[in-house]
């Protein structure tokens, strides 16, 4: 499915305010690195947040899924332990690491107790630096994503995903899968992963997120600590890309009791001065709620769906405004009619004061930012850096959403909404649709 968990961050946290003021310190280490901190000495518990801008879209060609494939080997044993050894290193201490991927970044999470620092801190530097990438180790965690593209592949949300993302951005990263293909996973060597491992974790293209029992000194020096060794820059990041998908339809013949469309057009930037605006016409349109448009139009009058929603899919390198909607086959044909329908509707008629006040409403108070944890907020503080926030945002965003006004909202619904533009994959059997 398109909508990965960047997107999801990036619309979810733009969409809630904060309710509280959080003192945010922007730190420098020694070594040169920023980070932020929001300091909590109430109990004694850190987190912390590693993001390395350009995760999958840094793939090597013709090396398609070596980020993922790293990635997933590096809590697979470092330095002197092996996979087995790393994970009882981790339980003995009451750690705990993530690390994953996407097209935007590779994340690297840790949680540990105050009293476990130092080991833990060392324990993180060598999967940071010194990963093991034993054979054993690279043919398990292969077989294991090899096993999920082969599911992927019987997925109508994974189909439909896919089959826009190379209509939309053909050769560029964002065209093709992050984890890769059968065949190009199959063909990855360790030598690929070591390479993927230097061109990924470089110490220019990092963001840094801290929460919890621990002093602005200490967090400088554990940056330097974990980051030092690495690499002092990486690969320059692809292009930005615009999609590039005309307005229409596309079927994908597949056997499935339901039809899935995902649909979409053109997007807009975060950095946009408009983005709050569309943020709150989303809102209005198809934010997820049970009042927004296409949920009343779509499902609550006509029953053609349980759920249909749109997102500002906005990225790194490339924006778009996305949807999706199932139905059943023989009325997945109406369900897209009554979606352009209402994109251009909102076109050219705009959207109600009512319909303003209530997405204001919704999107300052009924969802507030829940600071309800430190691993919560070091995810939001390198969230905010990934997406080009400054530290105030927490504590102003619900003013930014309360200066957008009607006229411009008006302004951008007819600049930004694309009905002729509007491109529907089905992946189904639907009846009653013609390819355009």
């Amino acid at each position: 499915m398109i909508r990965f968990a960047t997107a999801l961050f990036v619309g979810t946290f733009l969409a809630l305010p904060a309710q509280a003021e959080v003192d945010i310190q922007s730190v420098t280490s020694p070594g040169g690195t920023s980070a932020w901190l929001v300091e909590e000495h109430s109990l004694p518990f850190v987190a912390l947040e590693l993001a390395f801008i350009g995760g999958t879209s840094l793939d090597v060609e013709g090396k398609r899924g070596a980020v993922n494939l790293m990635t997933g080997l590096l809590e697979e044993g470092s330095g002197n332990l092996d996979a087995r050894g790393f994970a009882r290193a981790t339980e003995a201490l009451a750690t705990s690491f993530g690390f994953s991927s996407n097209s935007e970044s590779v994340t690297i999470s840790a949680r540990f107790l105050t009293e476990n620092f130092d080991a833990s801190v060392a324990l993180l530097r060598d999967a940071i630096q010194n990963p093991r990438f034993d054979d054993a180790d690279i043919e398990r965690v292969r077989a294991q994503v090899i096993s999920g593209l082969s599911f992927a592949a019987k997925d109508p949300n994974d189909i439909a995903g896919k089959t826009f993302a190379e209509m939309a951005y053909g050769a560029h990263p964002y065209g093709t899968a992050e984890e890769g293909t059968v065949e190009s996973v199959t063909a990855l060597t360790r030598d690929d992963l070591l390479e993927a491992h230097r061109n990924v974790l470089a110490r220019d293209n990092v963001l840094v997120g801290a929460v919890g029992d621990i002093t602005p000194e200490q967090l400088g020096a554990l940056v330097d600590a974990l980051l030092g060794e690495l690499p002092p820059s990486g690969p320059t990041l692809p292009p930005q890309v615009e999609p590039q998908i005309d307005g229409g339809i596309t079927v994908v013949e597949f056997d499935t009791p339901q039809s899935v469309a995902l649909f979409g057009h053109r997007g807009i930037a975060i950095s946009d001065d408009d983005y709050f605006a569309a943020v709150l016409l989303n809102q209005i349109l198809g934010g997820g709620s049970f009042e927004s448009r296409l949920m009343q139009e779509v499902r609550e009058k006509r029953g053609l769906t349980y759920g249909v929603y749109s997102y500002l899919y906005s990225r790194d390198l490339a924006n778009a405004y996305m949807g999706q909607v199932s139905s059943s086959s023989d009325r997945i044909a109406e369900a897209i009619a009554v979606i352009r329908e209402q994109w251009d509707r909102a076109a050219t008629q705009g959207v109600s004061a009512e319909e303003l006040q209530n997405a204001k409403t919704y999107l300052t108070g009924a969802y507030p930012l829940r600071f309800d944890g430190n691993s919560t907020i070091a995810g939001i503080l390198v969230g905010m850096q990934m997406i080009g926030l400054t530290p105030d945002y927490v504590n102003t965003r619900n003013a930014r959403v309360e200066q957008v006004t009607l006229e411009d909202v008006q302004r951008v619904a007819a600049e930004l909404l694309d009905p002729e533009g509007l491109h529907f994959v089905v992946v189904g059997k639907p009846e009653g649709l013609v390819t355009e």
